[in-house]
């Protein structure tokens, strides 16, 4: 009997013990508890301040037509109130977000445990069970990353928030500030962006393929991405039916109904924000900082940039593959400097570099426009004769391109052939310093190699700034400063800027533009530009550097003047790539979708009228007075 009550007395003991040390370890849980909420909670964000929170303007950029081009920023919709939307918007939100976020307490403790179960058997993290009362909390006042921390203070704010406000506020600060991709803040905003109407007006399937893009926004846009945005939309149609918020017949409905509006947007590409980019980095140059949403009205015509992307793209993806070209770049541009169209590289989701506006490359023999015009402004005439034979400079020794010499050839030869030889020599006889002096009043501001090779294009320079000094040629010889800013407004319809027409500053004289037009005039006609010809008149300059590492043709109509480039970004080699070759046959590509519908007209001379109407035929242009000559008839001899 002894034995016994000393063997329950040793039981109670060891339970006591048990049942103290277990208090012990509760108790000191709890403090720990208490001291991470107090650590975490100390540095909580100003919750009094919830509707002081400042966004960053945003700044929406437009093309010519006013279609939407890309956005900087963040656009926010008008505030609406849950009860102004349709039901099924909000019950599609929640049937793909937060099912039971009307009977949790801001934590779904079924949905963490749900989240972990799921990234255990998946091996990573694939869910994060947040109520939409956390994610309220993470938007409003928390950064994004992925940490203990963040975790713990979105929990302890989503308990705050559900206590501040009632449910229905709750999921209404969550439909006007939520993130829905291509720059957009709200339903309202998204509903506007993709289906040009409020959030109070859309559709059944139009709240499904909005309520889609909370999982991805970027991933499953309806603009860019509009097979992967209906699937999305049909997956939250049948957790609707899950959810108990719709029948099988009304989603089957929806499915098969689909959008009632044509999602907004022009069809253009990733590419084309290689524009946006550009636009968006001189702007405040114009306007300043801005603390309002401003609207940016470009020169940017759609129908050109999308031919100039798809003609680039396809080049480089075909025969530009077979000849090891990895990049591009090409410009459009109406003669007085607005930008038409701009491509900037192969990949813009690869690379964000602008090699329009960004990339120095060696211009090659499209350089030599400068080379001519400072020649014929110092005398020289185009059916004057130059030396085409080997020349020295120093210890310097150009060669022309394939090794043979012509012999004496007019000037209008020498550039339609584009030979080195008599480039030179035209270049030594004038003086670099007036080469270098035409070259800057067209506009090049790029750095200039002051030696005996300037000729020759050696000095590197941008695409944007030689196609501008090249539509100097296109609009009768008047300055160009390229431009892509038409209009800054702001959303309430204000215009904070608006470019007015340049003053007509003469860059080059009548007589000299007439002869420059000659001489590229034949570049195109029956030179190394034949592959640029069009069906109406134009003129422009191959260039190719050494061992074609850059090959280049700028050219001009009356009506456009474009720029391409060809090369790769770390200077390799092409394959035996010329600007006769791939450049000129992309340039005419470019050029004919450009002047689609337009007629034919004879390059600019609008300061020299008399000329063309007794202009001698080309073929009879080779005597050394003949312009002299015309000059001296119609009164304007230099």
């Amino acid at each position: 009997m002894a034995g016994k009550r000393k063997s329950g007395s040793k039981r109670r003991s060891r339970l006591a013990i048990f049942v103290k040390w277990s208090l012990v370890l509760v108790i000191w849980g709890l403090v720990a508890v208490a001291g991470t909420v107090a650590w975490y909670g100390y540095s909580l964000p100003d919750v009094a301040r919830l509707d002081q929170f400042a966004r960053r303007p945003s700044v929406t950029v437009v093309a010519a037509d006013g279609s939407r081009l890309a956005t900087f920023g963040g656009v926010h919709g008008a505030p609406v109130a849950l009860e102004d939307l349709p039901p099924y918007l909000p019950h599609a939100v929640l049937a793909t977000e937060d099912r039971r976020f009307y009977s949790h307490f801001g934590i779904d403790p079924l949905g963490v445990a749900r989240a972990m179960l799921a990234n255990l058997q998946a091996g990573s993290i694939r869910q994060g069970g947040s109520t939409i009362t956390q994610q309220v909390a993470k938007n409003l006042f928390l950064q994004p990353e992925r940490t203990l921390k963040r975790k713990i203070q979105e929990a302890m704010l989503a308990l705050w928030l559900e206590n501040r406000f009632s449910k229905d506020q709750i999921l209404t600060i969550y439909l006007n500030r939520v993130y829905l991709g291509a720059g957009t803040y709200g339903m309202d905003a998204a509903a506007q962006r993709y289906f040009a109407k409020p959030a109070s007006r859309v559709t059944l399937y139009e709240a499904a393929m909005l309520a889609g893009l909370l999982k991805a926004p970027s991933r499953d846009n309806p603009e860019r991405h509009p097979s992967r945005a209906e699937g999305r939309a049909k997956t939250v149609l049948a957790s609707m039916v899950a959810a108990g918020f719709l029948s099988p017949e009304a989603a089957d409905a929806a499915a098969s109904e689909g959008p009632q509006t044509a999602l907004a947007g022009n069809g253009l590409g990733p590419a084309v924000r290689y524009f946006a980019d550009w636009i968006a980095g001189r702007l405040s140059g114009f306007v300043g900082g801005q603390d309002r949403d401003l609207v940016v009205v470009t020169t940017l015509d759609p129908e050109i940039q999308r031919a100039a992307e798809a003609r680039t793209a396809a080049l480089l993806a075909g025969d530009g593959a077979a000849a090891q070209v990895e990049q591009a770049a090409a410009v459009v541009m109406a003669p007085d400097g607005a930008v038409r169209a701009m491509v900037g590289g192969r990949d813009y989701g690869l690379s964000q570099f602008n090699r329009a506006t960004q990339a120095l490359r060696q211009p090659g023999s499209a350089f030599k426009l400068f080379v001519y015009l400072a020649a014929l402004e110092n005398g020289t005439q185009p059916g004057q004769t130059v030396r085409d034979a080997p020349v020295k400079v120093g210890k310097w020794a150009p060669k022309n391109y394939g090794g043979a010499y012509h012999g004496d050839v007019t000037v209008r030869e020498a550039a339609a052939r584009s030979l080195n030889s008599a480039a030179v020599r035209l270049s030594e006889r004038t003086g670099r310093d007036k080469v270098t002096a035409a070259a800057r009043r067209l506009g090049i501001t790029s750095d200039l190699n002051q030696g005996p090779s300037l000729a020759l294009g050696v000095s590197e320079v941008t695409p944007l700034e030689l196609t501008a000094a090249y539509a100097v040629l296109a609009n009768g010889g008047h300055a160009v400063w390229p431009y892509g800013i038409a209009e800054v407004r702001d959303t309430d319809g204000n215009v904070l800027y608006r470019r007015q027409a340049a003053g007509r500053n003469e860059l080059i004289r009548p007589w000299h533009l007439e002869g420059i037009n000659d001489l590229l005039s034949a570049v195109v006609a029956w030179g190394t530009g034949r592959g640029a010809k069009l069906d109406r008149p134009a003129a422009g300059k191959t260039g190719t550097s050494q061992e074609s590492r850059d090959a280049w043709f700028v050219g001009y109509t009356a009506d456009l003047v474009a720029g391409v480039w060809l090369g790769n970004d770390d200077g390799a080699p092409m394959n035996r790539v010329t600007g006769g070759t791939l450049p000129a046959r992309l340039w005419r590509q470019i050029m004919t979708d450009a002047h689609a519908g337009l007629p034919s007209r004879p390059l600019r001379r609008p300061d020299l009228p008399a000329v063309a109407a007794v202009l001698p035929p080309a073929k009879s242009r080779d005597g050394p007075d003949w312009l002299d000559q015309l000059l001296e008839k119609i009164g304007l001899r230099p």
